[in-house]
């Protein structure tokens, strides 16, 4: 009887002692004369290098929620980097005032991947990352900043957007693609027109960029995430299903480009 009360504390214990390995830190770091706040986290008791995985916070700018999947992406193995697309960790509830911060990133393009590449550099430099074994993700702008990552030619292995709006490269531009390409999209998603989802997949097929396209039933934009109902846009709803089954791709596709079994 002693012996299974033990067991019992002893599996009680578990989770929180996983979750205590997770280690965060801020880091503040420049692109030109710009300053910017992300935040990095890894399970420091995982054993030598191993991939790492920039994240993109949706167009409300680097909240909790971006910063809770760089954390589950810690504690499935990954060093995971929440990259700060704004400045100074800026975010906002407005969505005007968000559709303006993410606009003015969009409006140079140059610029735009120098703030993505900027993450991927802090990744590249940590001790316990495989700078060799790189991904982006994202969610809304950030899903839209991971495949301009892909479709600019950046050395990484995938790009996974998740409900992000869908850039249309110039067909010119993907010869150089060297990612893996996942885009996980609502079909009910009232924001992303199927005229744009067809010019990016036909840009896709005729370059033979490596990309997989997942349609979700009945769910809309911000589908992944729990909080978006309280937002109050008609265009915003989580599906747990739909999250769940999205994650399940992800994961899926790292195992594949970094040949591992997370």
């Amino acid at each position: 009887m002693k012996r299974l009360a033990i067991a019992v504390i002893a599996l009680a214990l578990c989770p929180a002692a996983v979750l205590a390995a997770v280690k965060t830190e801020t880091v503040t770091y420049t692109v030109g004369d710009k300053t910017f706040k992300g935040l990095i986290a890894f399970d420091d008791a995982v054993k030598g290098k191993r991939p790492g995985i920039l994240v993109v916070h949706e167009f409300w700018g680097l909240d909790e929620y971006a910063k809770k999947r760089a954390k589950q992406l810690a504690g499935l193995g990954y060093v995971a980097f929440a990259v700060d697309m704004y400045g100074d960790g800026k975010t906002t509830e407005h969505p005007k005032e968000a559709s303006a911060m993410a606009g003015m990133v969009r409006m140079n393009q140059k610029e735009w991947i120098a703030r993505a590449s900027a993450g991927l550099k802090i990744l590249r430099n940590h001790p316990q990352c495989d700078g060799d074994k790189l991904a982006a993700i994202g969610y809304c702008f950030g899903g839209s900043t991971a495949l301009t990552l892909a479709n600019a030619g950046v050395d990484i292995k995938a790009a996974v957007s998740f409900h992000g709006a869908l850039p249309i490269p110039e067909e010119d531009g993907l010869k150089n693609v060297k990612a893996k390409v996942l885009i996980c999209h609502g079909a009910a998603d009232p924001l992303i027109k199927e005229e744009t989802i067809l010019k990016v997949r036909a840009a896709y097929e005729k370059a033979g960029v490596d990309y997989q396209m997942i349609y979700f039933g009945g769910a809309l934009h911000s589908f992944t995430v729990p909080e978006a109902d309280s937002k109050k846009m008609s265009v915003l709803r989580y599906d747990p299903v739909a999250d769940r089954r999205s994650w399940a791709a992800m994961r899926a596709l790292f195992d594949e480009v970094f040949e591992s079994k997370k």
